[in-house]
């Protein structure tokens, strides 16, 4: 209950494309959508059934957290590609640097990057 209540608070800080569009488009082909949709209309008979019946109204939270998560993974690994282009870039600018000195003490055939 309580996340739901935070949910629903949290709604009128979405941006306007949370708001309007969907975060995870179906790939499941129209039959199965209306497959889908018609055992979630059914009332449960067992009782594990039941119990995640009482969830159903999280799915827009973990498609939110998952979708979350799925950003934050993404932006780990284009820090760590940035990282390492960063880390290339000193090591060319450290021998171009170590170049210029030597290129200063004594006359020495330039060597372009």
């Amino acid at each position: 209950r309580r996340i739901l209540r935070l949910a629903e608070m949290c709604r009128r800080l979405e941006t306007e494309e949370e708001k309007v569009l969907p975060f995870y488009p179906s790939s499941l082909p129209e039959w199965e959508q209306q497959d889908a949709h018609r055992a979630l209309e059914e009332t449960p008979s067992e009782p594990l059934a039941q119990a995640v019946q009482d969830y159903v109204g999280l799915e827009r939270f973990w498609q939110r957290f998952n979708k979350a998560k799925l950003e934050e993974k993404a932006l780990e690994r284009a820090r760590a590609a940035l990282a390492n282009g960063n880390q290339q870039l000193r090591e060319l600018l450290q021998q171009y640097l170590t170049e210029a000195a030597l290129s200063q003490n004594g006359p020495r055939d330039p060597q372009p990057l």
